[in-house]
């Protein structure tokens, strides 16, 4: 599904998901296969991508149950109609790929945690030797450990990419004792995730979490948590520093698109390339595959965490 068409009042449209009000304080986050890449949505979907998104999410809100509360009421397409009739006849809509949530008042931040040295995060310290400005000690290599991890903040663009920036400029965003408070609940989740993803022989590289304040004042862990689109997974049994390393996510797409902007047959801007069918293939298993080596099952439409 590349776009969803509920009876509600859809009030956003992302690269991926489609949110709709759901009255009563709540949001349906539906997520699609829509995938984009270099900040272009592609026009070929990727099969079962939002289902492996929206599932991998809800799978670890329980998993991180006991570190705090999560804006997941329900992923369970019964209990959403339940909760809103109207949605009956959308069943094969919203099935393993819609969550009813909580509403909050989204923090304009991105939570970066990084574990080891890779993405942006490296291609700052090889041309600076910093991270957001902040100077990180020498002699580091590409995918290298980092012990503490590193918190990394930065601010969520609406179009383009986000902006890494300081701790300090984050308290001066929303203030001393939520930027405490955002920098521990990451850590938390974090170490939780680092340590359940080793014992299934995945490094959780970096990720970045989103967090809102509900109504009464709680906050929340909102949006994606742990998925292929928003952490950098890496098989733990071929991991050596020096160099990058395969991701579990849309890699086959990227190699792809890199290979025809280096061939001169696309310029980096929309509309992209179409996407040969190995291609979708390929990206699809992938997704797949981290799903299936995370939670231990393979990717059903029923699925229920």
């Amino acid at each position: 599904m590349a776009v969803s068409d509920l009876p509600l009042r859809r009030t956003g449209r992302g690269k991926v998901r489609d949110i709709y009000d759901a009255g009563l304080d709540r949001l349906l986050l539906v997520t699609t296969d829509r995938v984009s890449a270099f900040d272009i949505v592609m026009a070929e979907p990727i099969p079962h991508k939002g289902a492996v998104l929206t599932q991998l999410s809800a799978w670890w809100c329980a998993q991180l149950a006991e570190l705090g509360p999560t804006h997941l009421i329900s992923s369970d397409a019964d209990s959403i109609i339940q909760a809103i009739p109207e949605l009956a006849a959308h069943r094969d809509s919203i099935a393993g790929r819609a969550m009813l949530c909580r509403r909050t008042a989204v923090f304009p931040i991105e939570c970066v945690i990084r574990g080891y040295l890779a993405g942006s995060a490296w291609k700052e310290y090889r041309r600076a030797g910093t991270l957001a400005g902040e100077p990180l000690s020498t002699n580091l290599e590409e995918s290298m450990r980092l012990e503490p991890p590193i918190f990394s903040p930065a601010t969520k663009a609406v179009s383009g990419h986000d902006e890494n920036i300081t701790i300090s400029q984050m308290r001066g965003l929303i203030g001393a004792e939520t930027t405490s408070q955002l920098e521990q609940r990451t850590r938390a989740v974090y170490a939780k995730a680092r340590s359940v993803a080793e014992s299934r022989g995945i490094i959780v590289a970096d990720t970045k979490l989103e967090f809102g304040r509900a109504s009464n004042g709680e906050i929340l862990l909102i949006d994606e948590v742990l998925t292929p689109d928003s952490s950098r997974f890496w098989p733990a049994d071929s991991y050596q520093s020096g160099g990058p390393q395969p991701s579990f996510d849309k890699q086959p797409l990227r190699d792809y698109l890199d290979h025809e902007r280096a061939a001169g047959r696309w310029n980096g801007e929309a509309p992209p390339p179409a996407l040969p069918a190995e291609i979708v293939t390929a990206t699809s298993e992938r997704y797949r595959l981290a799903y299936r080596l995370l939670t231990g099952t393979d990717l059903t439409l029923s699925e229920t965490w």
